[in-house]
């Protein structure tokens, strides 16, 4: 017969998603989410007595099984063998943007980056690393975008407050309407590209 643990075991094997205390406490019928979190630290502490290759960690707003730092090597041979396609430069870039001033609007990060950014946003979007948060009120109520859950635990972040933490502040130039109805920065980027301004 299993043991609670054992079942919160298998359900953070199965899930493809961080698994809440919530969840846990649903499925297994227990009196509060307390009791869900105990049993996932026990499991936590069985890992760490046992050394074993997995450990769990609280990541994205739930727990999630994952491998040990010290496995890294041999995953890393493995993930050369798949044409799995890496985040470009200016996919991270432009993540980074959003990541620290969300929500944002496609303008504003064009403003910032000093290039179009539809094709970067479209594949965020459908990597679910990004998602519409809204409108803005502005003209043309361009989208609002986000980071999502995916985010967090493609990057191993518990919460946006996980973050690494930057010197300053990130200054989004104002951006107004163009006569020809397309957005564009009210500051003058300079020849070299966007005005990205650090504030202390």
């Amino acid at each position: 017969m299993p043991t609670p643990t054992d079942v919160v075991e298998a359900l953070l094997f199965a899930s493809d998603t961080p698994l809440e205390a919530e969840r846990i406490r649903e499925v297994l019928e227990l009196g509060d989410t307390d009791e869900a979190r105990a049993l996932v630290d026990e499991l936590r502490v069985r890992y760490e007595k046992e050394d074993r290759a997995l450990a769990v960690v609280e990541v994205g707003g739930g727990y999630r099984m994952v491998t040990r730092p010290q496995i890294a090597p041999w995953l890393m041979r493995l993930a050369k063998t798949r044409t799995k396609a890496r985040l470009s430069r200016p996919a991270l870039e432009t993540l980074a943007i959003i990541a620290y001033r969300q929500p944002v609007s496609r303008p504003e990060v064009d403003a910032v980056r000093g290039v179009n950014s539809e094709g970067v946003l479209d594949s965020l979007l459908e990597r679910r690393l990004l998602r519409v948060a809204g409108r803005k009120e502005a003209p043309g109520r361009p989208f609002l975008y986000e980071t999502t859950r995916e985010f967090l635990v493609a990057f191993g972040l518990r919460d946006l407050n996980d973050l690494p933490k930057v010197e300053g502040e990130l200054v989004i130039p104002e951006v107004g309407v163009a006569p020809n109805g397309q957005a564009q920065a009210e500051q003058d980027p300079g020849p070299g590209g966007a005005d990205v301004t650090a504030r202390s």
